[in-house]
């Protein structure tokens, strides 16, 4: 496997990643000294600490943490200075700068309290929400490189003359043929072509069942051989295998901002323009109505103080990091994080019919008996003839047959009819499997009965095919694009939730009006070339409507991209990943529900936590400036300090009990 191009990205985000755990860290453990040495925590622990120079022990340590936990804020003050937007980095600067360094002043010059305890939580509390921050935005990402390095270093490449030679995994080409042996990684990504075996892919796709290939079946590289021998072609290698391109979709991701995120980012450009208004307002008017300097600054440092975004700062990042783990473990992949917000927006869910709500595989729909036999005896009798033709309607009445366990008979005398059928004998009776074609040239009457069977599976778009003898037609088996049983469920909850949802399919009106009838479809688009279905998505946005489009990854590129959400389902490595906001990695369509609940959950816990987080400013800054004073109320800081300590518990419970299924 290739380094990937963005490795020194990777390294700085890492830095910057240890950067942050270790000043939390290091400032965490500095606290503690802070914390005992601080009279409000004595007090309230009802403990005492005295000793000469306690107070510049006190002043020392509390020093430490605001240069060093706090460098970060400082610095990304100026940053955010120099680009005329204040916003979070800005207010904690200010909130750890004024508590600071009056403090400071306390110890030397003026008598009053320190606020060198709540500066040292705040600045611990805002380095452990940067940390969580980073650390879930890139956890994804992080993961799938570790799985890379897990690849195995060599792999057994087959030469031309049959020998086995070890090669190291950087010199694979393609189209190399290589061994996998049972219980070994499988090097990259190709395609079987000798051996069968169960694969497991739970690292990749999330799909914990194993999964059994067998020869023309692809395997993704990273995936492991379970219980067989599999020679494989190789088809994809470096960037283009699956690995590397879904670590490139998560780290777009982990880029893309999020909508909560900057309303926490106005959040705090309006608390920062707050406490500095209210601060000043504070001392001025007390020093107005004739209150001494040291009073009314202590007022002006409260009001500061408790203005400070503990919660806010975690607001946030708390919510990301639990909705991060959730959408892992459940196959979700978020590659653009404010479209996944939007997706509670949404009006219509648009699905491409072939291999999403289907499977894009042909099979056998109904067996209608119309003599003597029963079904079983029908597919028994049509499969085998049909062992004997390579016809894709052969091969899917044979797979049914089998996953039936029906013992298939011998046959003699086939013969191929092209574009008509095919004929066989069983046990010395003639056997024809074929059209109306077959049927008039064997002149085999199509009575009636026959008749109206078949002008109702065709009004359904399914392929028939007779079954009859010399002289009468005992059945038909009808085939067609198989519905996935998950599909109806999606359907089914969609519109619960309130959703329209609509399908576009290439096939005739017919089939498409069965398959929508089938699931409960509301809107259907038919007949649709690959290069039309964006213009579809656009018919339904000029209705004023918000639409997701789920399709395969395959030819829905154009809209994928045009959808206000665009849905790859079944991620594999042919998913348009680089059109698609969210991706799917089972090819089950009710992850599309999931999406949509989960970014309601999403959204409304952001916005829980934001209010958490702001909403007790109302009450808590007027009480802090005083404005109860000649009622003989004021809050101390310590009480502040408290009431702040609150709302970030309340936050911090109420992103851990975020749960999704």
């Amino acid at each position: 496997m290739e380094c990937h191009s963005s490795n020194q990205s990777n390294n700085n985000n890492h830095n910057m990643i240890q950067d942050f755990k270790r000043r939390f860290w290091i400032s965490s453990i500095v606290t503690i000294p802070v914390l005992l040495l601080s009279s409000e925590v004595q007090n309230l622990l009802n403990i005492s600490i005295k000793f000469t120079g306690d107070i510049f022990v006190l002043f020392f340590f509390a020093s430490f943490i605001y240069f060093y936990g706090g460098w970060p804020f400082l610095k990304g003050t100026i940053k955010e200075l120099k680009q005329k937007q204040p916003g979070m980095m800005t207010l904690i600067a200010v909130a750890i700068s004024v508590a600071y360094f009056y403090s400071s002043a306390v110890i030397f010059f003026i008598p009053g309290k320190t606020f060198f305890w709540e500066l040292a939580t705040l600045i611990d509390i805002m380095l452990l929400g940067h940390w969580i921050e980073m650390k879930s935005v890139m956890g994804a990402s992080k993961a799938l490189e570790e799985l890379v390095k897990l690849l195995p270093s060599k792999a057994h490449l087959v030469l031309q003359d049959g020998s086995i030679k070890e090669v190291e995994l950087q010199n694979l080409k393609l189209n190399d043929n290589i061994l996998i042996k049972p219980g070994e990684k499988i090097p990259a990504d190709g395609k079987i072509i000798e051996g069968q075996s169960h694969i497991n892919e739970a690292m990749l796709t999330g799909e914990s069942k194993p999964i059994n290939k067998k020869i023309n079946d692809n395997v993704i590289g990273g995936s492991i051989n379970i219980d067989g021998s599999l020679t494989i072609k190789v088809e994809k290698t470096g960037k283009d295998s699956y690995l590397e391109k879904i670590i490139e979709l998560v780290k777009t991701a982990s880029q893309s901002k999020s909508k909560a995120q900057t309303l926490a980012n106005k959040a705090a450009f309006w608390l920062t323009l707050i406490a500095l208004t209210a601060g000043t307002l504070t001392i001025i008017t007390w020093l107005i109505l004739g209150k001494d300097f040291v009073f009314a600054l202590e007022r002006m440092v409260t009001v500061m103080v408790i203005t400070c975004p503990h919660a806010l700062g975690l607001a946030v990042p708390l919510v990301i990091a639990v909705i991060t783990t959730l959408a892992a473990k459940n196959g979700l992949l978020i590659r653009n994080r404010p479209a996944f917000e939007d997706a509670r927006k949404l009006n219509v869910i648009m699905f491409d019919k072939t291999g999403t709500l289907t499977t894009g595989e042909f099979g056998v729909t109904d067996i209608v008996s119309l003599g003597k036999l029963n079904q079983k005896d029908l597919l028994k009798k049509a499969a085998s003839i049909e062992q004997n033709s390579e016809h894709s309607i052969a091969t899917s009445i044979v797979k049914n047959a089998k996953e039936e366990k029906l013992e298939i008979s011998k046959v003699k005398n086939f013969k191929a009819f092209s574009g008509k059928g095919i004929v066989g004998n069983i046990n010395d009776e003639k056997v024809f499997i074929g059209n109306k074609e077959l049927l008039k040239q064997e002149n085999i009457a199509l009575d009636n009965k026959a008749q109206n069977a078949l002008e109702k599976l065709e009004n359904e778009g399914k392929t028939a095919i007779f079954i009859a003898t010399q002289n009468t037609i005992e059945g038909i088996i009808a085939l067609s694009d198989i519905i996935r049983k998950e599909s109806k469920v999606a359907c089914k909850n969609l519109k619960q939730l309130g959703f329209e949802v609509a399908m576009m399919t290439g096939d005739n009106q017919q089939t498409a009006n069965y398959v929508a009838k089938q699931l409960g479809i509301d809107i259907v688009f038919a007949q649709v070339l690959p290069d039309q279905k964006a213009e579809k998505v656009k018919i339904l946005q000029k209705d004023g409507k918000a639409v997701a489009m789920v399709g395969d990854g395959i030819n829905d590129a154009p809209a994928l991209a045009q959808a206000d959400v665009g849905i790859a389902i079944g991620a594999g490595t042919d998913v348009a990943i680089e059109t698609a906001d969210i991706i799917l990695t089972k090819s089950d369509p009710t992850n599309v529900v999931d999406i949509l609940k989960l970014s309601s959950l999403t959204h409304r816990k952001m916005v829980q936590n934001i209010v958490w987080a702001t909403g007790y400013n109302v009450i808590a800054i007027p009480l802090a400036a005083g404005v109860l004073y000649h009622w003989g109320i004021t809050l101390p800081p310590a009480v502040g300090a408290l009431v702040m300590s609150v709302s970030t518990i309340i936050v911090a419970i109420n992103s851990r009990i975020l749960k999704f299924r």
